[in-house]
């Protein structure tokens, strides 16, 4: 089988966002709709205080609480683990969006520009109406890894068919692959380093995962 996942070394991630305007140029979102966002927090107590960033964004959990609660059907988990939204289905109920524990849902109801009333040229070309009135969310780029295998592409090692926001990292933050090849490049990360998964006490299962500092 095949399951991709995301990984995040929050060693090396520096909060630089690079990945949310990646992901926010190659699909077009709205303004205030940020499928990968870097959260920034601070740690520790004073005097040892240090700031921690963490992207995030859809888990793409193998249980997925969005996919029970969905009454029509529009969210989908496809066999390689990646859960998606038939925007075509989608009937606009906003179930999936509060039935998801980590915010990763957006609903806009009408089109919204980043200056004024009209769309820049950019946002002419990028922006989806199919997107409107509909929950939206990260897709892992499935349409960028889709046509990557069908050219022989590896996803997580070509970047041709790899999520944008991996592609964008600066730091060599985030990584991709699919954890159910023992020797992926995935597995590799997760097997040398310590790493957690966000609210994985409510058995979603999560498809992404973080790097810490040992200590």
């Amino acid at each position: 089988m095949t399951r991709y996942v995301m990984v995040a070394d929050l060693r090396r991630c520096i909060g630089c966002q690079t990945c949310t305007a990646a992901c926010k140029m190659a699909n077009g979102t709205p303004p205030g709709v940020q499928w990968r966002r870097v959260v920034d927090m601070e740690m520790g107590v004073y005097p040892d205080v240090k700031r921690v960033f963490i992207p995030t964004g859809c888990q793409h959990c193998s249980e997925p609480p969005c996919l029970d609660v969905c009454p029509s059907g529009a969210t989908q988990k496809r066999e390689d683990g990646i859960v998606n939204i038939d925007y075509d289905l989608c009937i606009g109920c906003a179930s999936c969006a509060v039935a998801c524990p980590y915010g990763a849902r957006y609903m806009v109801h009408e089109e919204q520009f980043a200056y004024g009333d009209k769309p820049t040229e950019d946002e002419k070309v990028k922006q989806n109406p199919d997107n409107i009135g509909v929950a939206t969310k990260c897709n892992f780029c499935a349409d960028v890894i889709d046509e990557g295998i069908a050219r022989g592409l590896t996803p997580g090692i070509d970047p041709e068919a790899t999520p944008r926001c991996v592609n964008s990292c600066i730091s060599g933050a985030m990584t991709f692959g699919d954890i159910d090849d023992p020797d992926s490049n995935v597995n590799e990360l997760l097997q040398s380093s310590k790493h957690f998964r966000m609210k994985e006490e409510q058995g979603t299962c999560p498809g992404f995962y973080y790097i810490v500092d040992e200590a």
